[in-house]
């Protein structure tokens, strides 16, 4: 008899944090750097990003955290982020004053993030022949 092992997944948790004060282009590839890894290893590395908005990130992904612990019992240990994006929110217009009259655009842009975890299980599944 031959084992394998497969990996399923359990159920999803998820943390919306809507109005985030940066643009989806700077989101973007830190929510890719983060996907697929571990939850206290995607937190370290934002603890350490020299991004500004990367604090933000950090507290949504502690929001799914605490909910998966509360709402479904489950193991931090074996918590990974499954999915993270970013989608677009209101932009505040505002404006600088110029020369001449004139006005020079400021567009500020908010941003919702979703942050999607999952635990891990590793199941072992015996398949073989008879003899």
């Amino acid at each position: 008899m031959t084992q394998v092992k497969k990996e399923i997944d359990a159920k999803i948790v998820k943390s919306i944090n809507k109005n985030v004060r940066s643009s989806t282009r700077k989101l973007n590839p830190i929510l890719k750097s983060i996907v697929g890894k571990k939850v206290g290893v995607a937190i370290r590395d934002l603890s350490f990003s020299d991004k500004r908005i990367s604090k933000d990130i950090k507290k949504t992904i502690s929001s799914a955290v605490a909910n998966a612990e509360n709402n479904y019992q489950y193991d931090i240990d074996k918590l990974i982020v499954k999915e993270a994006y970013c989608g677009k929110q209101v932009v505040m217009k505002r404006f600088r004053a110029r020369a001449k009259g004139r006005a020079a655009e400021i567009m500020k842009p908010y941003s919702n993030l979703t942050i999607i975890l999952t635990e891990k299980v590793k199941k072992t599944e015996s398949y073989g022949t008879k003899s």
